[in-house]
């Protein structure tokens, strides 16, 4: 692991990268646990093995370490994640909140983080199973909301709590004001949930699963029906007077931590780069709830295509 890591986007103390943030004294916590800080089994024997998953304690200790560096007096603060980091922040959003000043202004994001359980190209529930084995195996149930808990049992049988991992159950219990940056066509969603490894054996997902620019019309098709489940799962927090939104319909999958938060050639929806929208929203300058049209309506998306390094690590 890097000693050193550079701040960029959201991080950046450059004022024409990140013009309402850029003086801001920020943290950076290294995700290291594998279950958005959120493990806490019973033991840490599993199958005759020990393996050490804590995640929850981890979160807890650097959370007392910051408070004691002066966090406790902060007047503002912002917890912000990307991917994992995004889903850690839907978790412990209202936690921050609780541990800081009541007179101060607290908010969260999360960037890429609105992973959905959706079905993948063979009616397969991946995301799901996959999450069932991570809270399995970590004890992630007690780091989940209780009220989610609570309002999972009457209606699902079995480990209803499963669900209460999923962004859009956790969204309708947070408290604390919340912005929610996504693209519609989320890449690492698309090649690991949509497309994940073992359900394309013919290999016709191949390189579209890699670039939303080598799809045919059959498969923009199927993407676009993505994009209908990530608006849909989002209508109720859409509703929500506090929070704001960026759904974008690019092809790519972290946005706030690199130059496409901020920078001449930023993906923009109605002419707003992702900083401003948030910026916007974060200093109530106006609501901020944008949503794109459908690909690929949008000339400003910088689309990621990752066929060219998986050809190069073939090689």
């Amino acid at each position: 692991m890097e000693h050193q890591v550079q701040f960029a986007g959201i991080l950046s103390q450059d004022p024409s990268q990140n013009p309402d943030f850029y003086n801001w004294n920020k943290v950076k916590l290294r995700y290291c646990d594998g279950a958005s800080f959120a493990g806490h089994p019973e033991s840490e024997f599993k199958n005759g093995r020990k393996l050490f998953f804590r995640g929850q304690l981890i979160w807890e200790a650097m959370m007392n370490e910051l408070l004691s560096l002066g966090l406790s007096k902060a007047k503002e603060a912002f917890l912000t994640g990307c991917s994992a980091g995004g889903l850690a922040t839907f978790i412990h959003c209202d936690d921050f909140r609780d541990q800081l000043p009541k007179d101060a202004t607290v908010k969260c994001l999360a960037d890429a983080g609105y992973f959905l359980d959706e079905p993948d190209i063979l009616g397969n529930r991946t995301m799901l199973a996959f999450y069932r084995d991570v809270l399995q195996l970590q004890g992630v149930a007690k780091s989940l909301q209780q009220d989610c808990v609570g309002r999972m049992e009457p209606v699902k049988a079995g480990s209803c709590f499963i669900y209460c991992i999923f962004p859009q159950e956790i969204i309708k219990n947070v408290k604390t004001p919340f912005f929610v940056v996504n693209p519609a066509y989320d890449s690492w969603q698309i090649e690991n949930i949509l497309v994940p490894i073992g359900s394309d054996p013919q290999g016709y997902w191949s390189s579209c699963r890699l670039s939303i620019k080598k799809c045919d019309a059959t498969q923009v098709k199927r993407l676009q029906g993505y994009r209908d489940a990530m608006l849909k799962a989002l209508s109720m927090f859409q509703r929500n007077e506090e929070g704001g939104m960026f759904i974008n319909s690019c092809f790519s999958h972290c946005q706030t931590s690199y130059s496409a938060w901020h920078s001449p050639n930023s993906p923009r929806i109605n002419n707003k780069t992702i900083a401003e929208s948030v910026g916007d929203w974060y200093f109530n300058r106006k609501e901020s709830k944008l949503i794109d049209c459908p690909y690929p309506c949008n000339p400003t998306c910088n689309n990621d295509d990752y066929t060219s390094s998986v050809l190069s690590a073939a090689v």
